[in-house]
């Protein structure tokens, strides 16, 4: 069963656009929060985001924002964070995969997407892409690796990522953003507090670590050569969390795969995003 309301340009703050619509919808008995921005061409497939851990939908803004309007867009909170309601159970990627194709059916997107996962999203990406293989016509993993088996950042880096904190405070955010994301935002560490909402919203808790525990033990590195899909591999020369010989790693082992390494770090495609999304627009068109 399942359920929605929605609301035209709801946002916590006001971020969402003109033409962007929020609802809640409840699919097998997960209720996440949604944003839909239609597109001016319905012959142009639809364009579904997967973020990052413990990021909500406003994160993904200024991504959206350089889209070409002909491209429907979709972006969902996962449970327990943003606007999504806590699990009552936990989740791992195997089981919220179905969530996300029942929420493609619930929107009414039979034919398939085109999938971008970014970061944590990249891994649900990769197995949304095999386990519902006929749902996705073209895949794009940004700044993402293959989950557990996959040539680590440093420890120090790591051990940041292991608490929402920098969701949540936007000093501390500062303070380590050069260390975690590189990139621009070693120069402006400010950049990563903006654009990770943290001065601006209640950051994730519980859910924070429901999403981090959903991945643990996870790895698509024996399943990659089952990723038929046309794959755009994106990632950054100086990436703290995820080294780029993951994706050169990823590249090579994806049957139909493309890379493009950029100069910069983790957060790129969003804090970069006119100089990324023309990228990934001209491979999905």
């Amino acid at each position: 069963m399942s359920s929605t309301s929605s609301s035209p340009q709801a946002s916590r703050g006001g971020r969402f656009r003109p033409g962007e619509t929020v609802r809640t919808l409840t699919v097998s008995g997960r209720t996440l929060r949604v944003s839909v921005r239609a597109g001016d061409d319905d012959s142009v497939p639809p364009l579904l985001l997967m973020n990052g851990i413990g990021a909500s939908l406003e994160v993904l803004q200024p991504f959206v924002d350089v889209l070409d309007r002909r491209r429907t867009v979709i972006r969902f909170d996962v449970p327990g964070v943003g606007g999504s309601p806590r699990p009552v159970v936990p989740y791992v990627l195997a089981t919220f995969s179905p969530v996300v194709a029942g929420l493609l059916s619930k929107l009414g997107h039979e034919d398939p997407v085109d999938v971008l996962g970014l970061s944590w999203g990249g891994g649900l990406a990769q197995h949304f892409a095999v386990q519902h293989r006929r749902r996705v016509r073209r895949l794009v993993l940004a700044a993402t690796g293959t989950g557990s088996i996959m040539v680590p950042g440093h420890p120090r880096v790591l051990a940041r990522m292991l608490t929402p904190r920098r969701h949540r405070d936007p000093a501390y955010t500062r303070n380590v953003a050069g260390t975690i994301y590189g990139g621009s935002v070693r120069d402006d560490p400010a950049l990563a507090a903006r654009v990770l909402h943290s001065a601006s919203r209640l950051g994730p808790r519980r859910g924070y670590y429901y999403q981090l525990a959903a991945s643990a033990g996870w790895s698509s590195l024996p399943f990659l050569r089952l990723i038929r899909q046309p794959t755009l591999v994106v990632a950054g020369d100086d990436d703290p969390i995820v080294p780029v010989v993951n994706a050169q790693i990823m590249a090579r082992l994806i049957p139909d795969a493309q890379l493009h390494v950029y100069g910069g770090g983790h957060l790129a495609l969003i804090t970069e995003a006119r100089h990324l999304a023309p990228v990934v627009e001209r491979f999905l068109d």
